[in-house]
């Protein structure tokens, strides 16, 4: 996992019910931060920066990546239109450059 790169697109995983997709999502992080080899970073965008968020229990999980030295990064465009800034409770805001450049180094790997 440390040369490929999650791409978090939405905040729910899958298509259907809101509420079954969250806790999808967050059994995901669960289980991902339990692995000895994780990803070299995370990179959020469109709802999924509402992951990275005090409303969101997959900010917790994404917290304890970051203390093991995963970047998570939100999209700068997104956290604005959702206006989420003040909320944010991991990562770092970044912009699509950052992603570019991420993506032409590593293997990405889409969750939506």
């Amino acid at each position: 996992m440390k040369n490929k790169i999650i791409l978090v697109s939405s905040n729910q995983l899958g298509r259907g019910d809101q509420q079954l997709g969250e806790n999808i999502l967050e059994t995901y992080f669960t289980i991902m931060k339990q692995r000895e080899e994780l990803p070299s970073a995370v990179f959020c965008m469109n709802s999924g920066v509402l992951t990275m968020t005090e409303d969101s229990f997959v900010s917790v999980h994404l917290k304890e990546m970051e203390d093991k030295g995963v970047e998570i990064l939100a999209c700068k465009t997104c956290v604005d239109h959702y206006k989420v800034e003040e909320k944010l409770t991991v990562g770092k805001i970044s912009g699509m450059a950052d992603f570019i450049e991420l993506s032409a180094k590593y293997e990405v790997i889409t969750i939506s």
